[in-house]
């Protein structure tokens, strides 16, 4: 029997594409859109998925055409506007948000979410590796490229399900989670809640899906449940050092205490992370044993303070596109690079994120020796006037530019920086190779 055809609008998503591969797997016919090609689209092609970046009604498969039979499934990123989406609304086909779908599938067994304006996609793949490890088998949806498994998707089985609460759009409130773990609430998504205020009800709202023994909160936020932190904390971080390049620490619980564990993954806030992903794991019944190799092996998450190149310079590619993000990688840099002279390139991701929070960009792009800005990246917006990256100079740093793409690889080469960092979540992933290559190419001195 032939399952339903699903249609996708906006197929390429990191979430998007997490959901394409799971219908995939359960042998459902898919066909979608995406407005650029890339990797994640082209492995969808590989998985029998038709895609196309032609955002034209004619390049419907004639399968995915009857709206009796066919499901479409849409991301809120895609334009109201959109041709794509006005045909299957007028034509009467049942349409759904990513939201909804994921929420529909998290019904079905027990489910860790990790909600937070940061840390949720390298908890979820902590978790995600953890649970692995410890044998645990697993239905995971990430929102971004898990390098130990090379994939934004993980169907091992259904023991368990580990998800992202995204609460762009309010997402989260679909989501039927069993446990969840909190780890932030810094106002973000401004063009859809208004207020931090009212960012933070929401996320407080989320939480009340889950009693407050199954709600692991970063120590500090104001929401009830049990608490996770760095020395402080029901779950907490402790006789924490350095040792060739790898934090190691104890972990205690109200049960148990963990001994010299080991996370080769840097930055303050990745521990904080690893606190909630332990904290997870331990919950649903993992190992100690089993938990500590896990995490040694952890290999981290694509562009999130991906170490690139060490030679001629230190390239870091990292996905931070809020000045609390991007702090974070100041932060990493500065205790893992001491000494070193520090460029900071970054591209704004939308020019309602540019505007809500000039001044805390200016203040994280000037703890950088010298930064290059790229023009914003609009994704789902249209351009607001006066609103460009010349607002994020800061007249007391000098050491400021405005810059093209093209031009970006030969401002790095003549940067005196000996670390680089390249932030952002827009299209400026793609320019780090032909950066790389530059600098590859430069003759030694």
């Amino acid at each position: 029997m032939i399952k339903e055809p699903i249609y996708f609008v906006g197929i390429g998503g990191i979430g998007m594409s997490g959901v394409a591969q799971y219908f995939l797997a359960q042998g459902h016919p898919v066909a979608g859109y995406d407005r650029t090609l890339t990797p994640l689209t082209d492995k969808l092609v590989s998985l029998g998925a038709e895609v196309t970046d032609r955002e034209e009604v004619s390049e419907i498969p004639e399968a995915f055409t009857n709206p009796l039979k066919t499901k479409v499934i849409y991301t809120p990123a895609i334009p109201s506007r959109s041709p794509l989406l006005t045909y299957f609304m007028l034509g009467g086909f049942t349409l759904k948000k990513r939201a909804e779908i994921i929420g529909e599938i998290s019904a079905t067994m027990p489910c860790l979410a990790v909600a937070g304006t940061h840390g949720k996609t390298t908890t979820t793949s902590l978790l995600m590796h953890l649970l692995r490890s410890s044998g645990k088998k697993s239905t995971a949806f990430l929102g971004g490229i898990a390098e130990n498994i090379g994939s934004n998707f993980l169907l091992d089985g259904q023991e368990v399900m580990v998800a992202e609460a995204d609460e762009f759009d309010r997402s989260f409130m679909h989501l039927c989670p069993t446990t969840l773990a909190l780890t932030s609430m810094d106002a973000d998504h401004l063009d859809i809640y208004g207020t931090g205020e009212e960012l933070r009800k929401t996320f407080k709202a989320f939480t009340q899906k889950v009693m407050p023994e199954k709600r692991f909160v970063r120590f500090g936020l104001q929401v009830d449940g049990q608490t996770f932190g760095i020395e402080e904390g029901d779950y907490r971080i402790v006789n924490l050092r350095t040792q060739e390049g790898c934090y190691v620490f104890d972990f205690k619980t109200p049960n148990t205490k963990l001994s010299n564990l080991k996370l080769p993954y840097p930055g303050q806030h990745n521990l904080l992370n690893a606190a909630a992903a332990l904290a997870l794991a331990l919950e649903v019944g993992c190992e100690v044993e089993t938990l500590q190799s896990g995490l040694a092996s952890f290999k981290g998450v694509d562009r999130r303070f991906s170490i690139r190149m060490k030679s001629p310079k230190i390239v870091i590619d990292d996905y931070a596109h809020h000045p609390t993000e991007i702090n974070a990688v100041a932060d990493a840099l500065v205790e893992f690079y001491p000494n070193k002279r520090k460029l900071g390139v970054f591209q704004p991701h939308l020019f309602s994120r540019t505007i809500d929070f000039v001044e805390g960009f200016k203040k994280a792009l000037a703890r950088f020796d010298e930064v290059l800005l790229l023009d914003i990246y609009p994704a789902r917006e249209l351009p607001m006037e006066g609103v460009t990256s010349r607002l994020l100079i800061d007249n007391t740093h000098a050491n400021t530019q405005l810059i093209s793409k093209v031009d970006l690889p030969s401002k790095i080469v003549e940067s005196s920086a000996e670390v680089v960092a390249i932030m952002g979540a827009g299209d400026i992933a793609f320019e780090v190779q032909t950066i790389l290559q530059t600098l590859k190419n430069q003759p030694n001195e």
